[in-house]
């Protein structure tokens, strides 16, 4: 069965391949599959921005589509950034969102925070499955390390005892909010 990845972005393509590979014979991303489209995401939630990309990408190519849409949420804040985590500051810049939020949470004393991935998987028939992961940690004071991408130089992962930012990818990878949707994922299907 073919796949294809609502993303161009090489680090979830990858991590993807390697927990999907055995599952799917061809696993392409959206430029391998001739597709130079961006689907806005309009959705107030994960889930709806994950089947807003995942549907769109499925009904144009009648492929099996997978997409996923991700977000720190703050406990202080509510649960922001959330679905405006990319674009927290205004634009799509790392180092803007990471300063907005250090700047934010500059007072707080709850830095407890947590990275959410939901997946949605749509196929031609209409099927669609939803796999959720969490990873939980908190926000530093100031950033640390620098690896990764997005917020993980600042985010402490409960799990590794570092920053994502101190962690290898491998490392990262193993406790990651997307790895552990997509072994979610594996679950809810066996073929």
């Amino acid at each position: 069965m073919n796949l294809i990845l609502a993303t161009n972005n090489k680090h979830k393509v990858r991590e993807i391949k390697e927990i999907l590979g055995e599952r799917f014979s061809d696993i392409q991303t959206m430029a391998e599959a001739g597709l130079d489209i961006e689907v806005e995401e309009t959705g107030k939630t994960f889930a709806e921005n994950a089947y807003l990309k995942a549907s769109t990408i499925c009904k144009m190519t009648g492929k099996a589509a997978l997409a996923d849409d991700s977000g720190l949420e703050v406990e202080a804040l509510g649960g922001a950034p959330g679905v405006y985590s990319a674009r927290y500051a205004g634009g799509h810049s790392d180092e803007q969102n990471i300063a907005k939020l250090l700047g934010v949470m500059a007072d707080e004393q709850n830095r407890n925070a947590s990275f959410t991935t939901v997946l949605c998987l749509c196929f031609p028939d209409g099927k669609t499955i939803y796999a959720e992961g969490k990873t939980y940690g908190r926000i530093l004071t100031e950033k640390s390390g620098a690896n990764g991408f997005g917020y993980d130089p600042v985010f402490y992962s409960n799990d590794l005892n570092k920053s994502f930012g101190d962690a290898s990818e491998e490392e990262k990878n193993s406790v990651s909010h997307r790895a552990r949707a997509l072994k979610e994922l594996l679950k809810h299907f066996s073929f």
